[in-house]
């Protein structure tokens, strides 16, 4: 059990940093919010959100007769629909990888990986509560979120870091047919990762996995000798010519890539690469885009 002078110096540290975090995941969900209307999904509600034109097998209680009046056309050509915006609230489950590959930066970048994953994941939710979700972490006793004042709880739930923390999610009952959102580098062996969306697959759920690399990941800039050390007990690399394996290295991670790119698309999930030298509001755009699809 922590001292009390431990805890209170833990809590001091958390709320330092609460308001910083929790200013920019706003910040960046404001400007992708912009952008967006609504869930944009077709569905059982009162908001207007299109008309269509009549296609066969359309119920006749659907027909809007005052637009399709405008239209100036016979049946069933002139025949439009009004369509409402799905409204029946989802729950997105939400996970980032808090193992020590994802605490590492490059001079290139600003941040580190886990930074920027911490970011991506609350101004997910703080743009997917505005449109009326619910959003949980998956860990042990989470519980969702319903409203955008429990951003903060989400911050708190983000520090409950698991010190066996292998870079995946837990094994933890989700609910069935929500959604979850993965953020991670994503470097653990492909077979790890199979099982691991193969067993969200059988719940089932759908979702999407953000693969959140440093730029120095994706290019290895390095040039003469270089000592690699591993920051998950893989142990140290002395490579004499760091340029001499670069093509290798790209080789290599093009292969991860396209790998869990099938993993993915063979799931019906979605995957996408996020470097952590680019803005964070172009990945958070993708990922609410393709929540909203599915």
């Amino acid at each position: 059990m922590a001292k009390p002078e431990t805890s209170a110096l833990a809590a001091e540290a958390l709320g330092a940093r609460l308001p910083p975090l929790l200013v920019a995941a706003e910040r960046v969900a404001s400007t992708v919010a912009q952008g967006v209307h609504g869930r944009r999904r077709v569905g059982q509600g009162d908001s207007f959100w299109q008309f269509r034109h009549f296609v066969s097998g359309d119920p006749f209680a659907r027909i809007d007769w005052r637009q399709s009046a405008k239209s100036g056309r016979g049946a069933p050509e002139g025949w439009f629909i009004r369509e409402t915006e799905w409204e029946a609230a989802q729950t997105v489950c939400m996970w980032r990888d808090a193992s020590p590959s994802m605490r590492w930066r490059s001079r290139q970048a600003a941040v580190e990986k886990c930074d920027r994953a911490n970011l991506l994941l609350l101004s997910l939710a703080s743009l997917l509560l505005r449109g009326g979700e619910r959003v949980m972490m998956i860990h042990n006793d989470a519980r969702p979120v319903t409203s955008r004042g429990g951003l903060d709880r989400l911050v708190a739930e983000l520090d409950r870091t698991d010190e066996d923390d292998k870079g995946l999610p837990p094994n933890v009952r989700l609910p069935r047919h929500s959604s979850v959102v993965l953020f991670s580098d994503f470097l653990s062996p492909l077979e790890e990762i199979q099982a691991l969306v193969g067993r969200f697959s059988a719940v089932p759920v759908k979702g999407y996995l953000m693969q959140v690399l440093d730029p120095a990941e994706t290019a290895l800039p390095y040039t003469g000798r270089i000592r690699f050390r591993g920051m998950e007990h893989e142990g140290d690399a002395l490579i004499p010519r760091v340029e001499s394996v670069r093509d290798a290295y790209a080789e290599r991670l093009k292969a991860q890539q396209d790998g869990l790119a099938a993993i993915c698309s063979a799931a019906g999930f979605g995957f996408g690469i996020h470097r952590t030298d680019h803005p964070p509001e172009m990945a958070l755009l993708t990922l609410y885009t393709a929540l909203a699809a599915r």
